[in-house]
Order: structure tokens, then sequence, then C-alpha cells
């Protein structure tokens, strides 16, 4: 199966990584007897549709929540859903319909530690073992202050971020960016907010001499380092209340659009204590999350 959107110009392998991971998702939907999805996600009577093998019909989804691979991923996701934070952006139609949605991915990957916040701090010192204190609970498509100056006065968010609590009574984060079928693009941060982004990049001070300016324009590092700043203007703030915290983009192996973008970032950092980078593969080999929980994610979204 093709879609024009899966092809990258002068990219040949990103396209073929970006059509065998939709290929792989119809297949799974189909050995699992999941009825096929279309564009749009919700046609309208007498309308235009077409199907796409990629996603599921969007009223299926989200009364059996079928792309959610365990319980837990599926109750953390209507958890979240119950809810809104103050001016967030939610694609809930990519969410419970789309089975490439890199949300999706974020629940079924940590949905089941979210409810075990004991396995969830074993897991987060398995991956991350300097994060300091214990994990308390884990949010989903998170920030901590959408278009609030005393934050990054942006909409950015992280897919997924364990809460964890340090002695001192104050708090740490690791702030997931979960990343599948995306491509890198070319982006640039608003102009009428570079006076908040470049004043936390610059208060930092783990940005390289000319890293700033190379990424403040139109860049396709642009999302990496508004959601970097993100938990850098937690770190920031005049609470106190943060005091340590990581970045960390979660990619499969092969997306190798990811993988580039993660290496050329980190070249821009001359302190690369908060930002990391984890393939896919190396999170489950790690076996910090449950045997079966495992498993299922490794037939769901790893290709060979």
């Amino acid at each position: 199966m093709r879609e024009a959107d899966d092809q990258i110009p002068r990219r040949p392998e990103m396209t073929e990584f970006r059509r065998r991971s939709r290929y792989h998702q119809a297949q799974w939907r189909e050995a699992n007897g999941h009825p096929i999805g279309s564009q749009p996600y919700a046609p309208r009577p007498g309308g235009r549709t077409r199907p796409v093998g990629s996603r599921i019909p969007l009223a299926y989804g989200t009364e059996t929540g079928a792309n959610f691979l365990t319980t837990g991923a599926l109750e953390a996701a209507r958890a979240r859903t119950s809810v809104i934070e103050p001016h967030q952006s939610f694609d809930q139609q990519r969410l419970w319909a789309d089975l490439l949605s890199s949300e999706a991915l974020a629940f079924n990957l940590f949905g089941d530690l979210a409810a075990e916040v004991g396995r969830a701090d074993r897991a987060v010192h398995t991956w991350w073992p300097d994060a300091p204190g214990m994990v308390s609970e884990i949010r989903f498509a998170h920030s901590p202050g959408r278009l609030d100056p005393a934050w990054l006065n942006s909409l950015r968010a992280f897919d997924a971020a364990f809460v964890l609590d340090r002695e001192d009574g104050t708090h740490g984060m690791v702030a997931v960016d979960t990343n599948y079928h995306e491509r890198v693009k070319s982006e640039t941060p608003k102009p009428s907010n570079l006076w908040r982004t470049v004043a936390v990049a610059e208060r930092s001070g783990i940005f390289a001499t000319g890293a700033i300016d190379a990424v403040k324009g139109r860049s396709d590092l642009a999302v990496m380092w508004l959601e970097h700043l993100l938990l850098l203007s937690m770190l920031q703030h005049p609470s106190g209340a943060w005091t340590w915290g990581r970045y960390v983009v979660v990619h499969p192996a092969g997306n190798r659009d990811i993988v580039d973008a993660c290496a050329r970032y980190k070249e821009l950092l001359v302190d690369q204590s908060t930002f990391s980078s984890m393939t896919i593969e190396e999170l489950l080999d790690a076996g910090a999350l449950p045997a079966r929980t495992t498993a299922a994610l490794r037939k769901r979204y790893l290709t060979a």
C-alpha cells in the first residue's frame, strides 16, 4: 500500500521506512481482525472517502480501544482524554483511529506503568540510571503551562512525562517525545515568541556558540529545540520546584530522519545532560516492561 505522503524526495531510505511501517500496521490490523479505516477518519454520509489500511474506523477505535495494546495503555488513554489541560490541542481522531500515531505509541509504551508507580520507578532507573528521586506520576500529552510566559509561552507538550520526587522536596522530570512514522520537516519558531525562546536557551548555558542562531530561524531541528526548551523552562521556573530534567527522543532505529536529527542536535550542545535519545529497540531490550507488553510492542511496531 502506498500513500503520497510517504514519498520523501531525495531520501529513498526514509521513503522505504515510511512505506514499510504503514504496510506493517495494515498487516497487524488484518491479523488482529480489525476493520479498515478511511480518509477522512469520520466520513460524512454521501461524502467522498477512500480506505486506508493503516487506520481503523474512528467509531470502532473509540468504542473498542483497538489502537491500544494493553488494558493499562487503554486505561491511561481514556484517563488522559477525560481531562483537558488549558489551551491543549489534542488530535483525538488520530489517537483512536490511526495505527501510525506516535501519541498512541506513547500510551502503548508507558501505559502499563501509569497505574504502578513502583514498576514505573524501576523502569525509569533501568533506562536512565542517573535520574534522581522516585517516580510518583506519569503524565501524557502534558505541558506545565501552554501559552504561559512563566514557562515557554508556547503550545508545545511532551508525549509522556515521568515525574520524580526528590529527597529535598523538589521534583525531576524525564520528558519523552515519541516518534514512529514521523519525518523531519523544516519549521520556523514563532517570531513573536523569540524573546522567550531565546531567553530560555541563553540562560541554560548549554548551547554551543552560534547554535541558537542556527535554530531560531527556519530549521528541521525547530520542534526538537522547542520541546527541549520547554523542559529547560521548567528548570528555570521561579518556583524552583523542578531541579532536574531530561528531554528524551524515542524512535525506531530504522527512522533515519530522527536518528540523524538527534545526532545533529547533540552537536549544538556543550552540555548534553538534559538531552538524550533512545531507540524503541533499546527501550524494549532493557527488560523494564512486562514480558507480554514487550512482545506485543515488538510485534506491533518493529518491522525488522
